[in-house]
């Protein structure tokens, strides 16, 4: 069974699919991106789903999966590359894929992930602080 590949690139893994999504690839996909989210502690991934020609509903949920386990694990999901037939499809499938934010093309998908900061997700901490003592700063 082929597998698709997961690169990180600093706080983001990157998956680009480049094969046919079967059913028994895109289950290894989710299994793959979950235990790399927990090795890495990335805050990001970005799917690019931009070689492929259809996805159907079984894709479709799988994705709405990975974003989900995704978003339990601390990371934030960015599906990048879809078509306007694969969109038009996942419509008239009913499939809304909630949780996974979209961007064009992988280059506004890793500026749309490097905005979480900006939005004051994450707690920062004063050189002074004491471990526990944490300045968090909302927008």
């Amino acid at each position: 069974m082929e597998r698709v590949p997961v690169l990180k690139i600093g706080d983001i893994l990157l998956v680009s699919i480049q094969i046919d999504m079967e059913d028994q690839v895109a289950l290894q996909l989710q299994e793959d991106l979950a235990d790399r989210i927990v090795a890495t502690g990335v805050h990001g991934v970005i799917i690019d789903i931009s070689a492929l020609d259809i996805v159907d509903s079984f894709v479709g949920r799988t994705l709405a999966a990975i974003a989900s386990v995704s978003r339990v694990l601390d990371a934030e999901t960015v599906v990048v590359g879809m078509r306007p037939a694969v969109a038009i499809t996942l419509v008239e499938l009913g499939l809304s894929l909630p949780g996974i934010r979209t961007a064009l093309n992988v280059e506004l998908g890793i500026e749309m992930l490097g905005s979480r900061a900006d939005r004051g997700d994450d707690l920062l901490f004063d050189d002074d602080d004491e471990p526990g003592a944490a300045a968090v700063t909302t927008s």
